[in-house]
């Protein structure tokens, strides 16, 4: 019957599908794994406060919410919009490439954009079918299409290479507390310094495909009011 004490996984399978509360859904798995293990209610808890106190270093994390919710209480989103919409002329390209920039500094700080729902869609898209169809003129719904995919790609790829250059954030705490409760000794800013190295490599990698689009999107329409790029 040892495949009982796999019950702990169903049970957070199913929590999930069905978008139960997280923290309770993984204690009451965590839970029921005991007991059908023959550990004690009493046991268990010892043991669960025992990996609290081991990975005390979450409580960084719990402290610097109410220095990010205060930054953005105080307008530090609004002040974000306000800055990419006053940045005219460019092309989408160089535009979504700015986003990416901005995307990751906001991630060293731990600033939470909200990503897709709150700032791309209503944001960051808009605004580089504008600039599309400021410098081309009228676009093809595949293209439009394109750039909207072309934004949320860059938004993904910005907020998962930039995430842990915050050194409280999720990722780097869990990180360092597995590869402590395995004997290994790490910084949580050596993790940070590495994630960095990363974004930076995303920023160049994402900036040359941006501008390679702006390239491809010259030569199928040409620039407005000017004559078609034509091929060298």
């Amino acid at each position: 019957m040892e495949w009982i004490k796999l019950i702990g996984i169903l049970i957070i399978l199913v929590g999930f599908i069905l978008k139960f509360d997280t923290i309770a859904v993984v204690i009451i798995a965590a839970l029921a794994t005991a007991l059908v293990s023959g550990i004690s209610i009493t046991e268990f808890f010892t043991l669960l406060g025992e990996a609290f106190v081991k990975n005390r270093l979450v409580t960084i994390f719990l402290l610097t919410l109410p220095m990010i919710g205060i930054s953005e209480r105080f307008g530090l989103r609004q002040q974000a919009v306000i800055l990419i919409e006053k940045m005219k002329g460019l092309t989408t390209g160089r535009f979504i490439s700015l986003y990416v920039l901005i995307r990751q500094i906001a991630g060293v700080f731990g600033i939470r954009i909200s990503a897709h729902p709150q700032f791309v869609r209503p944001i960051v898209n808009p605004m580089s079918q504008g600039a599309a169809k400021s410098r081309y003129g009228e676009i093809s719904a595949e293209d439009e299409d394109k750039i909207k995919a072309l934004s949320a790609a860059n938004e993904n790829f910005a907020n998962f290479f930039a995430q842990n250059t915050f050194v409280a954030a999720s990722g780097v705490l869990l990180i360092s507390g597995t590869l402590k409760s395995l004997g290994y000794e790490v910084a949580e800013s050596a993790i940070s310094q590495t994630a960095f190295i990363m974004a930076i490599i995303t920023l160049v990698i994402t900036t040359i495909y941006n501008l390679t689009f702006d390239y491809r999107m010259d030569r199928k329409y040409g620039i407005k009011n000017n004559q078609k790029v034509v091929a060298s």
